[in-house]
């Protein structure tokens, strides 16, 4: 046989300790998944979806819930059965229907709560239910006060509003279907059911539909079957590894989990890990082409990927964890969440997929094997490849190409300041018809609209009567009475009861609890009793949204500089430079700008969205700084290695060529993954997804290809200022004009001076 076959075979083989050594990996991560995959689907169980848990700890609304939840020692939450007959006023025939209905709510089974349980085992006070019929005849509430407290206790599988609301509307429909009544499960505890309804998809559509639409892309990239299961299974073991995590951490209270917090996580883990295989993957195939031994092609590939994949999780997880700074539970909750999930992705990447790229070798490319041909990152450039020719694009034209770029994108951030963010109302919170927002409609056609959501003041015993005067005394209050129980019409109220010195004053709002009106009489009010009492304080959902509101401005002006600086640093110090920094973060700026500028005209004029979420602008800027950073941080990574060699220009140039496949298909990965959040019905996700998802675009096509490498190709080697590269010399030297074409640098010789 001949020996150059031999000798290639023996190149070819990879050390026994090492394949031993990826296959205890591989035996890691299975076991890993097994176990850590069943916590990915009980993270619902430890999900807090209520208003009040998002609140700031030291916001005055919170303050009167933890006061209210002294009044009783029942946790209640008030779930609300509307029944109306538009066209007619209720007869005595309907009136009696409801009542039955009322009285035997207290023997409704709830067998999917144990057995023998009923809706009394969970209904707090001794007074009968009856229905409460409106002024204008046409419509009656009956109101449940449930326990969700308790009930949790018993069942975590499962959310017990759920389960009480389905049940009490299967049971209206039943009991009511010989009239002409229509009913819908609404109030506080309805709009808590039908939340976690809506994240009950969670974990299998939104992360079936993330994982889906990977594969797909995966596999045009590819164009083989064995690589985009391995990059999809490393997703999944570094998702099951943080959610271990993410349920210790919220079941022992130590973080809040929300719904949208967990299916936030589930997009970034699968898009983050799937950017950081991508560009693992790609420097393998290349050095393949060097290289044939797959162990040492490897082992290059490793060390190419390491540093600018590590340095982009850590710009994650740093951003993610500026979070923490935020007053709003919610958001705070969402950094410690976000950045186990990056973890995860990125331990995954990091160590299993290497080891099935390592067994494998060149057949994980299969049926497209890479060959050793030697062909180099620099021949693209000589090519009329698409990447190649937007490299000599920017090398011909690169101040032209940066200031038209950023006028473009500047126009767009204009738009930025029309942007929406003061909150959006229940009817606009869900993208499908649910009950709870129905239930409200109808309240607001027959009820004074706030019923539903009572404004709760506390007050010192001794104020009671001056404060109740204020309180109904304001324009925006419709009704208030002192105590827990609404006194009935026609016989004296009962003493409130008096907790601690303190007193409950519940009113009826004439604007719903989440409207601007109901804002406003909660300022009002809060102004006003500070002269009965410093002492007392109000609370409710109109208060509850009034103080997410100021949270959240807080939190923006807090954490966005915080973020700012942390990623400057990081890039300082992967970079080894300042102005390279500078101009990457006044890119994704602007970048970020023109997004919002966009998003701000497609949710008004395309999507009809009456506003935004306080919160979004914060998270868009989190997830497109943070996420959008770390395609920059691939293309000036290479930048600077191929600088090394070649020279600043003629490196980034390189840098863009080699790079620009893996970073845009990394690009539409994660702006794809970030889209199957539109999968849940709620106006949060997907305006969420797709500012995400299009400014990630826009980073990939617009900010990396050509902001960001002809503003440097223009700055030159000034760019790595202060290291050494700053002194590279390129001749010859630009004479100022567009076009000039700079020969590869020579380091360590003495500029070229005028």
């Amino acid at each position: 046989m001949p020996a150059e076959p031999d000798a290639a075979r023996a190149a070819a083989r990879r050390p026994r300790p090492v394949l031993l050594l990826a296959v205890a990996v591989l035996l890691g991560w299975l076991a890993i998944g097994f176990f850590g995959g069943q916590y990915t689907g009980r993270l619902s169980e430890v999900q807090k979806n209520d208003n009040a848990s998002f609140l700031p700890k030291d916001a005055e609304s919170t303050a009167v819930i933890d006061a209210v939840a002294e009044f009783s020692d029942d946790q209640q939450i008030p779930v609300i059965l509307v029944a109306e007959k538009p066209s007619d006023t209720l007869t005595p025939e309907d009136l009696s229907a409801l009542q039955e209905l009322a009285t035997s709510v207290e023997t409704l089974p709830l067998p999917d709560l144990g057995d023998g349980v009923t809706m009394g085992d969970y209904l707090v006070g001794d007074a009968p239910l009856t229905p409460v019929p409106s002024e204008d005849g046409q419509a009656a509430l009956i109101v449940l006060p449930f326990d969700e407290a308790a009930a949790s206790e018993v069942v975590e599988e499962q959310s017990p509003l759920v389960v009480a609301a389905e049940a009490l509307g299967e049971a209206a429909d039943a009991a009511l279907a010989g009239t002409q009544l229509t009913a819908y499960v609404g109030g506080p505890g309805g709009l808590v059911a039908d939340f976690s309804a809506a994240f009950a998809g969670i974990d299998g559509i939104l992360l079936g539909v993330a994982l889906l639409v990977v594969l797909v892309i995966l596999l045009v990239v590819y164009r083989s079957p064995i690589l985009p299961l391995a990059v999809l299974a490393s997703a999944l073991f570094g998702l099951s590894a943080a959610s271990v995590v993410v349920y210790q951490l919220a079941a022992n209270d130590l973080i809040e989990l929300s719904g949208q917090s967990q299916g936030i996580m589930f997009i970034l883990v699968v898009g983050a890990a799937t950017d950081y295989a991508l560009l693992l993957v790609s420097r393998f195939r290349e050095e393949l082409h060097d290289e044939v031994n797959s162990w040492t092609a490897l082992k290059r590939a490793w060390r190419g990927s390491v540093e600018p994949i590590v340095a982009s999780a850590a710009t994650v997880i740093l951003g993610l964890l500026c979070l923490l700074l935020a007053d709003l539970q919610s958001t705070a909750g969402l950094g410690p969440v976000g950045a186990l999930g990056i973890a995860g992705a990125l331990l995954a990447s990091l160590t299993f997929l290497p080891a099935i790229l390592l067994l494998f070798g060149r057949k994980v490319f299969w049926p497209f094997v890479p060959k050793l041909d030697h062909v180099h990152s620099e021949d693209k450039l000589e090519t009329r490849s698409l990447w190649g020719r937007v490299a000599g694009l920017v090398g011909r034209h690169p101040r032209r190409t940066w200031v038209t770029t950023l006028a473009v994108l500047l126009a767009a951030a204009a738009f930025a300041p029309t942007f929406k963010a003061e909150g959006v109302s229940i009817e606009e919170t869900f993208l499908t018809t649910v009950d709870s927002v129905e239930a409200q409609k109808a309240i607001e056609r027959h009820f004074p609209a706030g019923s539903a959501n009572p404004v709760q003041v506390v007050t010192p015993e001794d104020t009671v009567e001056e404060a109740l005067a204020v309180v109904t005394a304001d324009e925006g209050v419709e009704s208030a009475f002192a105590g827990l129980v609404a006194p009935v019409p026609g016989q004296p109220p009962a003493p409130p009861p008096v907790v601690d010195g303190q007193v409950l004053i519940q009113a009826t709002t004439t604007g719903a609890s989440d409207s601007a009106e109901a804002e406003e009489t909660v300022e009002r009010l809060r102004v006003d009793l500070d002269a009965v009492s410093t002492e007392a304080i109000v609370g409710g959902n109109a208060a509850i949204n009034l103080d997410v509101l100021d949270a959240s401005a807080r939190d923006l002006r807090v954490i966005v500089p915080t973020i700012l600086l942390v990623i400057f640093l990081v890039l300082c110090v992967l970079l080894r430079s300042v102005v390279a920094p500078l101009l990457l973060v006044a890119a994704n700026v602007v970048s970020f700008a023109a997004t919002i500028g966009v998003a701000a005209l497609v949710f008004e004029y395309v999507f009809g969205f009456g506003g935004s979420d306080p919160a979004i602008p914060l998270y868009g800027f989190v997830f497109l700084v943070a996420l959008g950073i770390d395609y920059s941080i691939f293309l000036m990574t290479r930048v600077r290695e191929e600088a090394a060699t070649r020279g600043t220009r003629r490196g980034i140039l390189v840098g863009l060529a080699v790079t620009g496949g893996v970073i845009t298909s990394a690009g539409i990965v994660l702006a794809a993954t970030f889209s199957a959040l539109s999968v849940l019905p709620l106006v949060f996700l997907v305006q969420i997804a797709f500012i995400v998802a299009f400014g990630v675009l826009l980073d990939t096509f617009v900010v990396r290809s050509l902001l960001v490498p002809a503003a440097a190709y223009d700055v030159g080697p000034k760019v790595w200022w202060p290291s050494r590269f700053a002194a590279d010399t390129e001749v010859p030297e630009d004479d100022g004009t567009e076009g000039a074409e700079p020969a590869v640098a020579t380091r360590g010789a003495e500029p070229v001076r005028p």
